[in-house]
C-alpha cells in the first residue's frame, strides 16, 4: 500500500455539512485519477453520483448507528463483471482500501478532532458482488488505525 500524499488529496465539502457536524447523514464519496494519482474526498449528505464514473471504483462511506454504537460503513463495487475482472478488482480494491481509509480520516480530521470517540469506532466494508465469493461483510479496524 502506499503512503497517502496530502498533496494529492482534495477536499470537497457540499452544503448542509461542515468540517466538525453532522455526524449521521454525513456521506463520503472518494474518487481518484489513475493518470494523477490524486483523490478526491467528497463530503455531503449525500453521495456524490456526479463524480461516480462507469468504471465504479469509487469508495463510498457513511456513519451509522447501531444497537453497539456509531461505526463506519464502507461501500465498494466488485461488480458482476465476470469472474477474472471481478478477481482483479477484488485484489486492487484490498490493496487500495487502506489508503482510501487514511484518505477519508485525514482528509476529515477537523471532525474526527471534534469527535475524538469515532477514532475509535469500527470501520465495516461491504464488498459488493453478484459473486457470493466477493460478497462479504469485514471489519477494518478503526479510524485511529489509518492516521
Amino acid at each position: 500500500m502506499e503512503r497517502l500524499d496530502p498533496q494529492k488529496l482534495y477536499v470537497e465539502f457540499r452544503p448542509g455539512v461542515t468540517t466538525t457536524e453532522p455526524i449521521l447523514g454525513r456521506k463520503y464519496t472518494l474518487t481518484h485519477s489513475d493518470i494523477t494519482a490524486e483523490l478526491f474526498l467528497t463530503i455531503g449528505l449525500q453521495f456524490a453520483y456526479d463524480k461516480i464514473t462507469s468504471m465504479r471504483d469509487e469508495v463510498l462511506g457513511e456513519w451509522r448507528n447501531s444497537n453497539s454504537g456509531l461505526f463506519l460503513y464502507i461501500y465498494v463495487y466488485i461488480g458482476d463483471f465476470g469472474s477474472i475482472m471481478n478477481s482483479i478488482r477484488n485484489t486492487i480494491f484490498r490493496r487500495e482500501l487502506p489508503l482510501a481509509l487514511e484518505a477519508i480520516v485525514y482528509g476529515d480530521n477537523e471532525f474526527f478532532v471534534a469527535h475524538p470517540q469515532l477514532n475509535y469506532a469500527p470501520i465495516w466494508i461491504y464488498f459488493d458482488s453478484i459473486d457470493p465469493s466477493y460478497k462479504r461483510f469485514e471489519y477494518l479496524g478503526t479510524p485511529i488505525d489509518y492516521k
